[in-house]
């Protein structure tokens, strides 16, 4: 439990710092595993199916970090599950980013 309180307050500033250093394509492989992997669940557009909208709107009272920290660790006792054997934090966050500002956009 200490663990997890310390990395919360470690990982958010590590993240962001290592956000920039993903390459244009990284970024692209990123939108697509959003659409096709979370849109299984999100909704081909993400506005909802099994789980809840991912739209800007829908997200909007959760800061990137929330939103990263949901994507790493899933939601136990829902359908939500973890990334982070998949992602680095860093990507996860750039994904929690694109969902505030940028996912209302055409895949």
């Amino acid at each position: 439990m200490w663990l997890a309180v310390l990395l919360s307050l470690l990982w958010p500033q590590q993240a962001a710092a290592d956000e920039t250093a993903l390459t244009p394509e990284r970024q692209a492989s990123l939108r697509t595993l959003l659409h096709q992997e979370c849109g299984s669940c999100h909704g081909l557009l993400l506005k909802g199916g099994l789980g809840p909208a991912l739209t800007a709107n829908a997200l909007q009272d959760q800061s990137a970090q929330q939103i990263a920290l949901t994507i790493m660790q899933g939601r136990p006792g829902t359908a939500m599950p973890a990334w982070n054997r998949f992602l680095q934090p860093a990507e996860s966050l750039w994904l929690a980013h694109f969902l505030l500002h940028e996912s209302d956009a055409a895949p």
